[in-house]
């Protein structure tokens, strides 16, 4: 049974968190690979990666080590909309520098929606604007240049916006030149775009699919996390606006689905 004193800890401990280091940057780690790059035993290696998976910092598999994506959900949008504040607005400023005046616009329920309605609403511009959520439609009702249609249906769980049959009835109707979409999770690796809520999660790929435009709106932080239900494969939207430039290999996995990251 292998006795460690405390330098040899202190090694131990670096090890463990060199092995997160690697697990961040490519996703998985291999058992043989870790040994080598370490000088240490195989078996070593495998206690390593059991006691960061009794933490919760990783999954283990067949020979390795995946990391594990978050799962962070907050269900209400008025409390949403007070995280990440500033992210957002860059991500919203971004998203409405690809808008033109002659655009059909359809937002749908997404906490960023709210920031590009603000800044629709103060643009003294004539738009024409969908929507099927609550907070949204609240703005731009105010705004008399705002030419605003609401697709209604059945209010959702988290009481900020409409989905169900109805509203995929209505949406199917539609031809917007433009859509910006909210999501959970974004897994670039895995071609894939998730959210909590499946009803909602139709409803997105629907807009998705009738769009001739659609954008991923979220935050950097959504690369990392994933929600229960996949609504939609990357490589069938128009490009995910978010607010920082992605790591290196999200960028690459992203070029290699053809999918662009729009950043500010």
């Amino acid at each position: 049974m292998d006795t460690f004193g405390s330098d040899k800890t202190m090694f131990l401990e670096e090890r463990q968190e060199k092995i997160l280091e690697l697990l961040a940057e490519n996703g998985k780690v291999l058992v043989k690979e870790l040994a080598e790059k370490f000088n240490v035993t195989e078996d070593s290696i495998r206690k390593d990666l059991g006691t960061l998976e009794q933490d919760g910092k990783l999954k283990r598999t067949y020979g390795g080590a995946v990391a594990i994506r978050e799962k962070i959900h907050v269900a209400e949008a008025n409390k949403r909309r007070m995280l990440d504040v500033e992210a957002k607005r860059k991500i919203a400023a971004t998203a409405f520098k690809l808008i033109q005046p002659s655009d059909m616009i359809f937002m749908d329920i997404s906490t960023i929606n709210i920031a590009l309605a603000d800044l629709i609403a103060r643009s003294n511009g004539e738009y024409k604007v969908v929507t099927n959520m609550i907070d949204v439609i609240d703005i731009l009702s105010l705004n008399p240049k705002i030419d605003l249609l609401c697709v209604g249906g059945r209010i959702n769980k988290s009481r900020d916006g409409f989905c169900g049959g109805i509203t995929l009835e209505l949406v199917s109707r539609l031809k917007p030149d433009i859509a910006f979409i909210g999501a959970v999770g974004v897994d670039v690796k895995s071609n894939s775009v998730s959210t909590y809520n499946i009803d909602e999660g139709v409803t997105k790929a629907k807009v998705i699919e009738v769009s001739k435009r659609a954008y991923i709106v979220a935050q950097s932080k959504k690369f990392s996390t994933d929600g229960n239900y996949n609504f939609s494969a990357l490589d069938s939207i128009s490009g995910i606006i978010t607010d920082s430039k992605p790591k290196s290999e999200i960028i690459k996995a992203a070029d290699n689905l053809g999918i662009n990251i729009i950043y500010k």
